[in-house]
């Protein structure tokens, strides 16, 4: 079993409605994985009361069939699918790879989940790789991630050794005989030095906030992407000078995914109550990794500012993803700042509780995500697809989905959400009014449909540049 491997099936999923520590961490180390993990009934009026986890947190379900692009058509019309046809048909039987660094937790996996199959059902077929390493190289990576969006680093001979050998790895296990290879984020960026032996056009997809980088990171990952084809970034603000083409891509969801399809109240109710969540009074959320950049803490600070003149709970809904190494550290210290109030719940949730996201996500009052740095946001993405009135930090692609005071709210500061919070619970209608046309802004922008149209409008782009370098040799 690799070590990202391990650390996928290590980590234990917890829900930590705030009560003492010596209740929610000392399983015994005889006691079954989950047997001390309890939710606290708070209904009740009496914390010492728990019950089990719900089973549908500890148990993944079996994943559902992906949809099929006639099942869009209620959302986006026929007009965007005979689009998406009319721009596959002479693409028909060219393949594409795919090649990121985790399979689950994150929103690259999550769109590469539903991107795949929806290429391939074009018949334009298309694979995803996942590239392997040790512990060592992720806590560089993740290093390299924070130094990218501006983190001081210092990067050491080592640093770099380890991150070549486990490129060189992959590299030597990896094939790359399809027509168009896509790297997305810098893990995987050294692949590119087998380009030589391939027929493919090779892309770089950076999904990261690239606009003030660690000088010496970006230096030594540029002359690596100098050598792909093209790179893609998801904001204006992110490009680079680079002697190669860039393009725009905004990230998307998907509308018919476990995530954000349409649920039953019912089910939404019954999701909450099994976590305590209190629907008769305002729930303000956050759904994030517990990664120091989407600023947890700040959220509890914000809503306890908040908390002094309008009555609300504050659900902190995330997980880790398995090239992350921080996310235990981060959630010690979330815990650490929300102490032992009652109305902070925080769920350690595992990659496969899109529904019961979903679920939280529809019972919520407000959603915030209160980022620091941000490649895109696709938290946002989903808040603003579901309704609802979303406050979140004016950083990196964020402010391509928000604008201000219309489609939601931006804020710069730990006061300012709180400021936000306040204001939005106290004037519903306008609340309303930002959530409705949130809704529309991701329907016409950013929606998977949307993203298929731009990979179907790129690939032909450098199909035809490559048979036009072909003619010219």
């Amino acid at each position: 079993m690799s070590s990202e491997d391990q650390r996928a099936t290590s980590a234990t999923p917890t829900v930590d409605a705030q009560t003492p520590a010596e209740d929610v961490t000392s399983t015994p180390p005889s006691a079954p994985p989950h047997s001390a993990r309890r939710v606290n009934d708070r209904r009740t009026g009496d914390r010492r009361v728990t019950r089990p986890l719900p089973a549908s947190v500890l148990t993944p379900p079996a994943p559902p069939p992906p949809p099929h692009l006639d099942d869009y058509k209620s959302i986006v019309g026929q007009g965007q699918l005979d689009t998406l046809r009319f721009l596959a048909r002479d693409l028909k039987g060219k393949t594409i790879k795919m090649v990121n660094s985790t399979a689950v937790g994150g929103g690259v996996a999550e769109m590469l989940n539903r991107l795949v199959p929806l290429l391939s059902e074009l018949e334009v077929p298309t694979h995803w790789d996942v590239i392997t390493g040790g512990n060592d190289f992720f806590e560089i990576t993740k290093a390299f991630h924070n130094a990218l969006h501006g983190a001081p680093y210092e990067l050491t001979q080592s640093a770099r050794d380890i991150f070549l050998m486990y490129n060189e790895q992959n590299r030597e296990r990896m094939k790359f005989e399809e027509e168009l290879v896509v790297i997305h984020d810098p893990q995987p960026v050294a692949l590119i030095r087998s380009r030589s032996k391939s027929p493919a056009s090779w892309v770089w997809r950076c999904h990261i906030d690239l606009s003030n980088p660690n000088a010496g990171v970006w230096e030594f990952l540029r002359p690596f992407v100098e050598q792909y084809d093209a790179a893609i970034f998801s904001s204006q603000s992110f490009a680079r000078q680079l002697p190669i083409p860039q393009y725009l891509f905004y990230p998307c969801i998907d509308p018919l995914s476990e995530k954000n399809k349409e649920l039953p109240d019912s089910r939404v109710q019954q999701i909450c109550d099994e976590f305590g969540i209190d629907r008769s009074r305002p729930i303000v959320t956050q759904v994030s990794r517990f990664d120091r950049l989407k600023d947890p803490v700040g959220v509890v600070h914000a809503y306890k500012l908040a908390k002094k003149y309008v009555d609300c709970q504050l659900v902190l809904a995330g997980g880790g993803a398995t090239d992350d190494p921080e996310g235990a550290v981060v959630l010690k210290e979330v815990k650490e700042a929300a102490g032992n109030d009652p109305d902070i719940i925080i769920l350690d949730l595992p990659p496969w509780c899109a529904l019961q996201i979903n679920a939280i996500q529809r019972a919520s009052t407000i959603i915030v995500q209160k980022s620091l740095k941000e490649g895109f946001g696709l938290t946002v993405t989903e808040a603003l697809w579901k309704g609802k009135p979303t406050i979140a930090g004016a950083v990196g692609g964020i402010p391509n989905q928000i604008i201000h005071k219309l489609t939601g709210v931006l804020v710069h500061s730990v006061e300012g959400c709180a400021f936000q919070i306040r204001y939005l619970l106290t004037h519903p209608e306008f609340a309303r009014s930002i959530g409705m046309n949130g809704r529309e802004h991701v329907k016409e922008n950013f929606l998977m449909t949307t993203n298929v149209k731009r990979w179907l409008l790129l690939f032909r782009i450098l199909e035809q540049a490559k048979a036009l370098r072909g003619k010219a040799a």
